[in-house]
């Protein structure tokens, strides 16, 4: 049967589809929400920004809050299968370039955690926890993971006790689902692991039960503040001698009328005021004339600041008299009487910093309230390193800040070298950050650059930081970068440019992501590229000062490799720039170049500036890895590395393998004739071929024999074929390496220097 269509029809009906089409698709794209606007943040969020955004929709959204609502496990999975997504690097990358049809294959949303989780506002990352264990400051830390029960059941509870414990101890949180390395460096190894930090003293692992009172005693033992009983024998020595060190008094009275506060909130009292205010007790029932000539009639509180007069005059004595029973708002009064810092005046400003050390707080006006109260603990906290802290109002003299390119409230250390030596702060302001970057920065040498002391074609060389404070990776960055400079004091001066404000000069040096590291070096520039750890930057500047890897041209390629000795051995990296596998491997690269030193020649070549001669060499793919052996009969027979890790000590383990074997193999009949009964002395590795450490451990053998070649012999004996020899001497596992010395002579001091060698090697290989 056939329909007959108009043409007029024909359009309406393919309109209607094409909506109908439209629609669906519209439809299907609303539904698959982006899982930024799920949690409220920019496409340039941080990884801090990210997990603080769902803590706070997760305890919005979770259905334990949200129990008459249908949608709440649907909604509460989205925005956990948002979060997965966005905190994970790579799986990031690929949302943001492919969107959801990217993660197909990375499916995993359905779990979430108990919202109880998402309550602490006092985690660590790693930077933050070094720093407060650093401050000098008591610290009780969990060590947490989402996914574990006892951390579920701990929550409520570490909560209550953060509160309560509130100024006496700090108490912190680590989510070791989010800092896996941290916790793994800190040695946890199980959940939830409770540990005491102190400076200077051994972390102590919590054991107890987990009850908010075992952690309240246990954490009290830890508190050494000291509250003291007063009385007429010892009150006007312990008030005289306090005042003349410019530290009050606050002393509770108790009287057989009133409530006096109890001894665990004078306890709790001492720990929140230690090294402001001495605190004290008294029994009026005992010392009635004593609180008779003090005007004390009935229980009470009372602050006494340094010079009070005390003695029958309640009202003009300047004592402060407190109603409350409540350790915190006794606190916070206290605080709120204790002296300000001092205002430094722009006319003494030079000399003072000239011969103090100094923290100095950067205010524009009396309207900034930089002056948090808990802030007056760090003359106390700061007072062992000698630094003094204070204020300066920029609008006193505008000119002086513009010196020191500080344009808005802040703080900086100046090292007691006037205003030329001193670094900006850029971390959190909160009191355990600036106190662990006040002693950090006061015994490091890392300064503020600008404009006017950048270094231009110095003589001696700088390693300059460009940074932003508002990436993350850059304030993770000074920390290490303070731990360098003391290591290399008097050979390298370092240097932050904040590229905020110093935006030209950055640009001038061609600064395009943060943080850029530069060694400057007159006329030569470096450009680190490692891990930002101390460490890392320490290998790159003794990389630079003597170089592990030698550039190779075609001209010392032929020269040295090709035309190498016969007892030389190579090994050589052509590689190319922009290859990021040849990035990746560079670093690893050096360092096994550092400990192959001495023992094989390590080079590499730029393929991309000496193309033609890579491609003449049969160079096909980057990083070719090469080893050209020793007495080699043609200059072209090389082995290429074809393992699958390119870490350094994988490759300096492949390199060993093709030393040559300066150990003599023995059989029973030579190892009784020339150790046991011979004139030399000797080391021997007994090993059986079979044997995996022992096949890891025939190179290092090999390294050991050089090092104590012409002193010692060296010699191997398989066990699988000389069992009976290995049985005699007593080995009962492989590989076994022993010592005989030769009796014949005096060996003791031989020996000792043998196993001073021997020990040396061990520890530096292991």
């Amino acid at each position: 049967m056939e329909f007959l269509v108009s043409k007029g029809d024909y359009i309406r009906y393919f309109k209607r589809s094409l909506l109908l089409v439209l629609v669906c698709v519209i439809v299907l794209v609303c539904t698959d929400q982006d899982y930024y606007s799920l949690l409220g943040i920019s496409k340039e969020a941080s990884s801090r920004e990210i997990r603080q955004a769902f803590k706070k929709l997760a305890l919005k959204l979770h259905p334990d809050k949200n129990q008459n609502d249908p949608n709440a496990h649907e909604n509460f999975l989205k925005i956990n299968r948002a979060y997965e997504v966005l905190k994970d690097e790579d799986l990031r990358k690929k949302y943001d370039k492919y969107g959801e049809k990217g993660l197909e294959d990375q499916q995993q949303g359905g779990r979430y955690e108990s919202w109880h989780y998402y309550r602490y506002d006092f985690e660590f990352s790693s930077v933050h926890l070094d720093a407060a264990v650093n401050s000098g400051e008591l610290w009780f830390v969990n060590f947490y993971s989402p996914r574990c029960s006892h951390c579920h059941e701990l929550a409520p509870t570490w909560r209550e006790f953060a509160k309560e414990m509130d100024g006496v101890i700090r108490i912190g949180a680590v989510n070791c689902g989010d800092n896996r390395m941290l916790c793994r460096i800190k040695g946890i190894n199980s959940y939830p692991s409770l540990y005491v930090f102190k400076t200077g003293m051994q972390p102590v692992k919590y054991y107890g039960d987990r009850s908010k009172e075992s952690l309240k005693n246990f954490a009290m033992q830890y508190v050494t503040s000291t509250v003291t009983e007063l009385w007429a024998g010892n009150f006007v020595n312990a008030i005289e001698t306090s005042f003349a060190s410019g530290v009050g008094w606050l002393i509770t009275f108790c009287a057989e009328r009133g409530d006096c506060l109890s001894y665990q909130t004078r306890l709790k009292l001492a720990g929140m005021l230690e090294g402001l205010v001495n605190v004290g007790w008294m029994d009026c029932g005992t010392q009635g004339e004593l609180c008779d000539n003090l005007d004390i009639s009935s229980s009470t509180t009372a602050y006494f600041p340094p010079g009070a007069t005390i003695i029958n005059n309640k009202e003009k004595g300047g004592v402060l008299f407190l109603n409350s029973l409540d350790a915190r708002e006794i606190y916070q009064e206290v605080m709120q009487h204790l002296p300000d810092f001092e205002i430094i005046s722009a006319a003494s400003l030079e000399d003072r910093l000239a011969h103090h050390r100094w923290l100095l707080f950067f205010q524009f006006g009396e309207s900034d309230k930089s002056n948090v109260q808990e802030f007056k603990k760090l003359k106390f906290l700061l007072k062992d390193e000698h630094i003094q802290v204070g204020k300066f109002d920029c609008l006193s003299s505008p000119s002086i800040c513009n010196k020191l390119y500080v344009y808005q409230p802040c703080l900086a250390v100046f090292k007691g070298k006037g205003t030329g030596d001193y670094e900006i702060h850029h971390g959190k302001k909160i009191l355990y950050d600036i106190v662990a970057f006040a002693k950090e920065s006061v015994n490091s040498h890392v300064i503020t650059l600008g404009p006017q002391n950048f270094p231009d074609k110095e003589k001696e060389p700088w390693l300059v930081d460009f940074f932003a404070p508002w990436c993350p990776p850059c304030r993770a960055l000074l920390p290490e970068l303070r731990k360098a400079s003391k290591h290399l004091y008097g050979q390298l001066k370092f240097g932050t440019l904040d590229c905020t404000v110093h935006e030209g000069l950055c640009n001038m040096h061609n600064i395009r992501a943060y943080p850029t590291t530069v060694v400057f070096n007159q006329s030569d520039v470096h450009e680190y590229e490692g891990h930002h750890s101390a460490e890392q930057i320490l290998e790159f500047i003794e990389d630079l000062r003597n170089p592990s890897v030698l550039s190779l041209t075609p001209e010392t390629f032929v020269e040295l490799v090709q035309r190498r000795k016969r007892e030389e051995i190579w090994m050589v990296d052509f590689y190319a720039p922009w290859c990021g596998p040849c990035q990746a491997l560079m670093p690893e690269w050096k360092k096994m170049a550092r400990m192959l030193n001495g023992l094989i020649s390590v080079g590499s070549v730029d393929c991309q500036k000496y193309y033609s001669f890579c491609h003449q060499e049969s160079v096909r793919g980057y990083p070719e890895i090469r080893l050209f052996p020793q007495k080699s009969n043609t200059a072209h027979h090389y082995y290429s590395y074809n393992g699958w890790h390119r870490d350094s000590y994988s490759l300096r383990g492949w390199a060993l393998g093709y030393l040559p074997q300066l150990s003599v193999d023995l059989t029973p009949q030579s190892f009784t004739e020339k150790v046991l009964n011979g004139k030399d002395h000797w080391v021997i590795d007994f090993y059986a071929p079979w044997c995996g450490p022992c096949q890891n451990f025939a190179p290092e053998f090999e390294i050991l024999a050089r090092t104590v070649k012409g002193k010692v012999k060296a010699g191997k004996v398989d066990c699988q074929a000389y069992a009976q020899t290995c049985q005699t001497a007593d080995i009962r596992a492989y590989p076994t390496v022993k010592f005989y010395p030769y009796q014949g002579t005096k060996v003791k001091c031989l020996l000792c220097h043998f196993i001073i060698i021997l020990t040396v090697y061990f520890k530096i290989e292991n």
